[in-house]
């Protein structure tokens, strides 16, 4: 039975990094409906599990660009890939403080269905918005990787707030072209999960690292390929959504689920 939940999780988790409908707020949802509690130390690698398997389809979707992204930073030059792989750099900003930061702050919010749900609210108010944006050919500036970047630190502080949707919206409501500004937030936030991989690792190790877990491999190998299929499926399901502006949809899906969300935690 773990393991089946652990599959469900892990393609709650594949689908929606990428889907603009919080990842975050959807995972806390799907424990709580599923009951799946391994421990504070067996849920932390867990979720490094699943993280990671969403990394590795997003290089596996963007190899291409990311190493695009590596020539560009190591050739020196003011050229078209070096100023991208900056703005890349630039966008990571405002989310590694928000993650430095409020560490305990961020604790404590992604444990509350409330907050969920009104963040689900707000995340479809910036899909709405960026559904009726016009088609542009724009190519995102240094301060529009800015902007982004500080979306992303909100989406990184509210849990129920959509990274991709706010990111996503946010550029597209800036004027950016619209195929342009998804492959620009799926890239900006892969470092970042990378980053906090790293980081929950580390917390594991402080907490005695691997030899105190106990959690049965069949749940994390089967976790991690459904996070992983998901992803990949989602990331090139997200691209092609994107470039035919039918974001309005995942609006009408957060108001509803938001709504929910929001109703339940006051019966």
């Amino acid at each position: 039975m773990e393991t089946l939940k652990a599959i469900l999780v892990g393609i709650v988790q594949g689908l929606t990094e990428f889907l603009p409908v919080s990842s975050s707020g959807h995972i806390v949802i799907a424990q709580n409906l599923l009951g799946l509690d391994f421990g504070e130390d067996e849920n932390l690698l867990f979720a490094i599990v699943l993280h990671f398997a969403t990394a590795l389809s997003t290089i596996v979707i963007f190899r291409k660009d990311i190493i695009q992204i590596f020539k560009g930073l190591f050739q020196f030059k003011w050229n078209e890939e070096f100023q991208f792989s900056l703005k890349i750099v630039l966008s990571m900003i405002p989310a590694a403080l928000v993650g430095v930061l409020l560490k305990d702050q961020l604790e404590a919010l992604f444990s509350n269905l409330l907050v969920v749900g009104i963040m689900l609210l707000v995340t479809a108010c910036l899909l709405f918005f960026a559904d009726k944006a016009k088609s542009t050919t724009k190519d995102v500036s240094f301060k529009d990787a800015l902007i982004i970047g500080i979306a992303q630190g909100f989406a990184a502080l509210l849990p129920g707030l959509s990274r991709s949707g706010s990111t996503i919206s946010t550029s597209i409501i800036l004027g950016d072209d619209k195929s342009k500004a998804a492959r620009f937030s799926f890239l900006m936030v892969l470092p970042l999960i990378l980053g906090a991989i790293a980081k929950m690792f580390l917390d594991m190790q402080e907490t005695g690292g691997l030899e105190s877990i106990n959690i049965a491999p069949l749940d994390l190998v089967a976790g991690f390929f459904a996070a992983f299929f998901a992803g990949l499926f989602a990331c090139k399901w997200m691209i092609n959504i994107v470039k035919q502006a039918k974001l309005i949809y995942f609006s009408i899906y957060c108001v509803i689920v938001g709504t929910i969300v929001i109703i339940s935690t006051f019966l």
